[in-house]
């Protein structure tokens, strides 16, 4: 089946004279989450995931994509003259590298120019210099007979008490951060910075609630493009009255073609495709790129108002009661012995439990439920083969939710049995680094990686490593990993500043035993301001038990269980009032001061 698909694509390679063509993962709007229409490289290889790159010559294929997904793609690509790419490991060429192994030199390598950015279109042609990049239309439209077609959902209009600021303010903020004295209009491709800009929401996206969106800001207005009939009248005259101009989905590329050329044009390079750079600058249009990290409305964004952090804290206020409705479910099915219970019967509870809350509206991101061994991997996904959860070891659930208000992301690891002292010990390590960061003060212009090892340390400390951040940013009823800030080994220029919600996750993987994450969302605050200057805080935004049966408190010391003991009896006061009976009782004897 997978053979004759990378057939039909050849055949199409020849008929555009192409040596090779590059299928990548994501969209035309460059955000984590792609709808099925877009799913071109599951579609000729076969493979799932979620990252990965496929390169196709006349002769050979192969499929890039990295550890979370070795195991998975191994088996989903057997058989389809595909070769598996291990990215990261020794001996593995990149897409550039293999491809100019393969190809002489001026034969033409095909990309579909409206999934690649101008940045890496540019970086492409700077790696395959004796190479032809050519510009291509979507060939899937030809080759791929039964394509799903895009969805066009409602979309939703949120009003200032939900988000804290209008429409008209936020376009303000946008022209004044770009800082351009003449006119110009600014190409907006991704969908959450048009979500936050219109203070509009959709459910085109799994987990993410933004809709199918592009805009063209001006000094003036806001020129929406959406798909017709997905909003109501009344969201209309309200968004008409805040500056916006509503035009069709598909005539964003004409209109930037088309609008007067000597207006300059503005984008970031990463979140705008080479199609429609090409069309705006096609009269020969001054192009000046957003060099913000992330982009202008990025860092807007990143910046919480009071009105969204309030909603921030509702959201784990609810977050947490079903946390404790599940936890107290786990409990009372263990007790039981009779190993029913499983991986996907706990994620499938979890929902359940959040949607008990009226302003529940959905998962943010694809519930990790490991147990065991299988909490070693950091991006698991629950296997469509019941993995049953026994009474040992660890038991790892990452997971989030999507509130009218808010959006949630917390980690907690649960021993189930009887634990080895280093399982101890190691729990307590993560605990440590995790509270380390929550107690951080810092000054004013802090970068993320200068505040990592406060979590990374304790965990160094026991000669163990993890390899992923430690902090991402989280978006308000938006996606919940939103930049530009992070937390992380890796240098980020962009700095911790006041309203900026983070989570804070360090974690210990004993690849083929356990895994151990703890993660809390935090909230950037101002906290002194002397000679020295501003000075800067966390507030723990989320309100989740931390089991202490599995910390070794020789290991975790004074000044951290102190803290311990104040946030387990502040998760107390917080969701007692939301529990039955038996929930204020269970939740009383988890949250326990220790001695």
């Amino acid at each position: 089946m997978q053979n004759n698909r990378l057939e039909q694509l050849r055949e199409y390679m020849r008929e555009m004279a192409l040596s090779a063509f590059i299928i990548p993962s994501n969209d035309t709007h460059f955000g984590e989450y792609i709808q099925d229409h877009f799913m071109c490289r599951g579609w000729i290889s076969g493979f799932d995931g979620s990252a990965g790159t496929v390169a196709v010559t006349l002769k050979e294929a192969a499929l890039w994509t990295d550890s979370r997904y070795f195991i998975q793609a191994e088996n989903q690509i057997a058989g389809t003259g595909i070769v598996l790419k291990k990215l990261k490991m020794p001996g593995t060429e990149s897409v550039e590298s293999w491809l100019a192994a393969r190809l002489e030199d001026n034969q033409s390598v095909g990309i579909d120019s409206s999934l690649f950015s101008v940045m890496e279109y540019n970086l492409l042609k700077q790696a395959l210099p004796s190479l032809n990049i050519k510009l291509c239309n979507d060939p899937f439209e030809i080759v791929w007979k039964e394509r799903p077609k895009l969805r066009f959902n409602k979309i939703s209009y949120l009003g200032e008490d939900i988000t804290g600021e209008s429409v008209s303010s936020k376009h303000k903020r946008v022209v004044q951060a770009l800082g351009v004295q003449e006119d110009f209009i600014y190409m907006v491709s991704l969908c959450d910075d048009i979500a936050w800009l219109c203070n509009i929401r959709g459910n085109d996206m799994l987990y993410n609630p933004v809709p199918l969106s592009y805009v063209a800001l001006t000094r003036d207005n806001i020129h929406l493009f959406i798909s017709g009939g997905v909003l109501a009248a009344e969201d209309i005259k309200i968004l008409e009255k805040e500056g916006v101009i509503l035009h069709d989905y598909n005539s964003f590329n004409s209109f930037i073609s088309d609008y007067p050329s000597e207006i300059v044009r503005i984008a970031s390079q990463d979140k705008l495709s080479v199609r429609n750079y090409n069309s705006a600058v096609k009269s020969g249009t001054r192009f000046i790129p957003d060099l913000s990290r992330g982009g202008v409305i990025a860092g807007l964004k990143a910046l919480k108002n009071e009105v969204e952090t309030e909603g921030f804290r509702r959201a784990m206020i609810n977050d947490g009661v079903a946390w404790v409705n599940l936890l107290v479910f786990i409990e009372k099915e263990l007790e039981k012995g009779n190993n029913h219970l499983s991986e996907k019967i706990v994620a499938d509870k979890f929902a359940k439990f959040r949607a008990e809350c009226p302003d529940y509206m959905g998962e943010s991101f694809a519930p990790i439920v490991a147990f065991g061994k299988n909490a070693a991997l950091p991006h698991y996904s629950i296997s469509e083969d019941p993995i049953y959860i026994g009474k040992s070891g660890f038991l790892l659930m990452d997971t989030g939710g999507q509130y009218k208000y808010g959006t949630t992301d917390s980690t907690r690891t649960i021993p189930l049995g009887p634990l080895t002292p280093e399982q101890k010990t190691d729990y307590s390590q993560v605990l440590k680094g995790m509270i380390a960061l929550s107690m951080a003060k810092f000054p004013k212009g802090t970068r993320g990686s200068q505040l990592d090892i406060l979590a990374r340390g304790p965990v160094c400390s026991v000669a163990k490593l993890y390899l992923h951040g430690t902090g991402h940013g989280i978006g308000h009823r938006l996606c919940v990993h939103e930049g530009p800030q992070s937390i992380r080994m890796e240098e980020n220029p962009v700095t911790i500043e006041p309203g900026m919600v983070i989570s804070n996750e360090p974690a210990i993987y004993e690849e083929g035993s356990y895994g151990i994450r703890i993660e809390n969302t935090i909230l950037c605050k101002e906290w002194v301001e002397n000679k020295y200057g501003k000075f800067y805080q966390f507030e723990t935004l989320s309100f989740i038990p931390i089991d202490t049966t599995a910390v070794d408190l020789n290991s975790l010391g004074g000044e951290y269980k102190e803290w311990l003991n104040m946030y387990n009896s502040s998760v107390y006061e917080k969701l007692s009032p939301y529990l039955s009976a038996d929930g204020k009782k269970w939740l009383a004897d988890k949250t326990a001061r220790l001695n």
